[in-house]
């Protein structure tokens, strides 16, 4: 059982900056953010897979990139132009098999970590 551990958020303005990191303990397949926002169900942001492969939602719209460095074993979330909607509990995920061709739903992570709180004003 891979453990996840989530830093970086915070509160931000509008149109800033944040960039969320996730230390885990044991090398997975495929990587992956979600966020879930008051009142909302949890929702994929972007995955990394092993092969390099990045997915993400549309929401994104070009205003974050997931990276991973395995030599330390971090997966990256840098968000930029930043908006009110982004405001969310951000997760990291994992899974030892490989990611699914399009985004999957939190169905299919079993390994999750606690969330980091991001809110945009």
């Amino acid at each position: 059982h891979v453990q996840l551990v989530e830093s970086g958020g915070g509160s931000v303005q509008a149109g800033g900056s944040l960039r969320l990191s996730c230390q885990f303990s044991e090398y997975r397949y495929c990587m992956a953010w979600f966020r879930q926002a008051p009142g909302k169900q949890r929702e994929g942001v972007a995955t990394l897979g092993s092969n390099g492969r990045i997915k993400y939602a549309k929401f994104v719209k070009d205003r974050f990139t997931i990276s991973r460095d395995d030599s330390d074993n971090t997966l990256h979330l840098q968000m930029t132009d930043m908006t009110p909607d982004d405001t969310a509990i951000h997760y990291c995920a994992a899974d030892r098999r490989p990611c699914p061709w399009d985004l999957p739903t939190t169905a299919f992570f079993v390994n999750w970590g606690q969330g980091t709180q991001v809110t945009v004003s």
